[in-house]
């Protein structure tokens, strides 16, 4: 196998900017060293990285896919692990995982969600996977660990807005427990936030947009949630295009501020999709910088902001082989122009990126603002 080096490098390991400058060596089996610059040869192919960091892959945690192509997409920008939080029909999902280029997902498959609620209305959306019981509950858990899912998506309404109610969400979670996989929520008013914590889902997605959480109901999703994944940028883009004063932008951004200062474990996440209907178009992979801006401007700084895409996304959702840069790790790796740990839209600048140890010919080297 080919080695790579990356020389004379600063490096974000994931959780922290290391000290100094550093030649940074992987290949197709993994991340082989991390060492000093100047300590010894550069091995393989030497890149230089004067003046630039290299970052762990990127992780987007909330997607939607269509085609193939959006896993390009997403990696020219320099996501490498995409979280799909809906797929259907299997035959598709399938095709996705087993694509040789783009970026490496993960999936529930297809989502669970209510019978009345807004999911059940989407063309083609499984009809069998409108959960009315408890027992159906449990059922189509058991067929998702059949088909291999990572982990279980359920979409939850404010109580009697049509979504799972508390009992049927709390099979559930059960099942998927039961199972060991996690379970994500989409939790996109403050009803669906309280029964999601009440059922014990592991993950909520999406910051709501009819009020903000109470102050003493943030100090419990902090303590009993694994992580919040609140898709700043859908949430910008959905009370933009609805214009519903009920619904404001400022309520997500200020519960995410909140829960942020009560220790939450907050992932960046964006809800990239493009299907029809969607109360806002999210573009594949531009939209992650994006995101990483609004939790800045919510009150991360730059370096919580890069875990949050990073280490603390795939430690969330158990991704243990990637997520930061350390020997023995997949080779995932993106190389920026600049210092974002100090200013987060460097990480816009890109200068290459590596899947599993393969540099990409096709970079956007700036991402969009």
């Amino acid at each position: 196998m080919t080695a790579t080096t990356v020389t004379d490098v600063a490096v974000f390991d994931g959780t922290e900017l290391l000290r100094g400058r550093h030649d940074v060596t992987f290949d197709a089996s993994g991340i082989t060293s991390v060492i000093r610059t100047g300590t010894a040869p550069a091995a393989g192919t030497p890149v230089d990285g004067t003046g630039a960091t290299l970052l762990p892959g990127l992780v987007d945690a909330h997607v939607h896919f269509r085609d193939l192509e959006q896993l390009s997409a997403l990696t020219r920008y320099g996501v490498t692990t995409a979280l799909d939080m809906s797929t259907w029909p299997p035959e598709f999902l399938a095709r996705l995982r087993a694509a040789d280029h783009g970026a490496d997902i993960r999936s529930p498959g297809a989502a669970l969600a209510g019978p009345g609620g807004p999911h059940a209305h989407i063309p083609g959306f499984p009809a069998e996977d409108l959960l009315a019981t408890p027992e159906q509950a449990r059922r189509r858990v058991a067929a998702r660990v059949a088909h291999g899912a990572d982990y279980i998506k359920v979409v939850l309404e404010a109580p009697g807005a049509g979504g799972p109610e508390l009992e049927t969400t709390t099979a559930v979670v059960d099942a998927a427990h039961e199972a060991g996989l996690r379970v994500v929520a989409h939790a996109a008013a403050t009803g669906a936030v309280e029964l999601g914590v009440r059922a014990g889902v592991d993950i909520l997605t999406h910051a709501p947009l009819d009020a903000e959480l109470d102050e003493s109901f943030v100090r419990v999703v902090a303590d009993r949630v694994r992580a919040v994944v609140p898709t700043l940028t859908m949430m910008a883009g959905t009370a933009r295009n609805l214009g519903n004063p009920a619904l404001s932008y400022d309520h997500a951004r200020d519960t995410v501020a909140a829960l942020h200062q009560a220790g939450a474990v907050v992932v960046a996440g964006t809800d990239a999709n493009d299907a029809p209907g969607v109360p806002a178009a999210v573009p594949h992979g531009s939209s992650l910088h994006d995101e990483l801006e609004l939790l800045v401007e919510a009150g991360l700084t730059p370096l919580e902001a890069l875990r949050s895409a990073t280490a603390t996304a795939a430690t969330a959702f158990g991704l243990d082989d990637r997520g930061r840069i350390a020997p023995g790790l997949r080779a995932d790796v993106v190389l920026v122009t600049g210092d974002p740990a100090s200013d987060i839209s460097a990480t816009r600048r890109l200068r290459s990126v590596w899947t599993a140890g393969r540099r990409l010919g096709d970079v956007q080297r700036e991402a969009p603002a």
